[in-house]
């Protein structure tokens, strides 16, 4: 890993996760907390399998990542964020936030994972009627269902499904993320391709705005 050399608490931090890939190998075990090896290759699209290898080795060594074996009858390493990892985790949001508006227009070529929409979701959404009994919302976008929803008074997101979620929104990720972030009206999003069934009262009790 190289220094810039420099006496400075952010070139400190940077000699540390400024290496490309280990912000994102944080993100990946800050949304799912432990991870397989092979857990992580399929949310770092791109990466290759040696390089993965090398940033998790730094990150072990920079005390930011651990690595244990699972207890039978699970034959497998697992990763996951140590307490100094778990720090980033408020820089991390911050800086999702920050990047959220550049969502609205992905790159064609741009690789999407499902799980990713739990960082805009729960920096974004909020619950306006927490008295109210808790609603659900099903996003089919990427390769797994996603969830939103309320629990006591604040708006989750995890993978899976229900049984009868109170909406279904269906279509691209960046249609989802803004109708979500209420940046795209659902006329609008509608128009552009996004399914939507069941009651979109749910949608406006967590949807952003302005």
């Amino acid at each position: 890993m190289r220094s810039y050399g420099q006496y400075c608490s952010v070139a400190k931090a940077l000699d540390v996760i400024g290496d490309r890939w280990n912000l994102l190998i944080v993100r990946e075990l800050l949304l799912r907390e432990s991870c397989r090896y092979t857990d992580l290759l399929h949310g770092l699209p791109g990466i290759a399998t040696n390089l993965l290898a090398d940033r998790l080795r730094g990150l072990q060594q920079a005390g930011i990542v651990s690595r244990e074996d699972a207890p039978p009858p699970v034959a497998t390493t697992l990763y996951a964020l140590t307490e100094r990892g778990q720090e980033l985790g408020p820089i991390l949001r911050r800086l999702g936030q920050w990047g959220a508006p550049l969502m609205l227009e992905p790159a064609d070529e741009d690789a999407f994972r499902s799980h990713w929409l739990a960082f805009p979701v729960e920096l974004f959404l909020t619950d306006h009627a927490p008295d109210r009994p808790p609603v659900t919302i099903e996003l089919r976008t990427g390769e797994e269902p996603m969830i939103i929803e309320t629990v006591d008074g604040a708006v989750r997101a995890r993978g899976g499904s229900v049984e009868e979620p109170d909406l279904v929104l269906s279509g691209a990720p960046q249609l989802v993320v803004g109708l979500l972030s209420g940046t795209l009206a659902l006329a609008e999003a509608r128009a552009r391709g996004l399914e939507c069934e069941g009651d979109a009262n749910a949608l406006r009790r967590v949807q952003a705005r302005a």
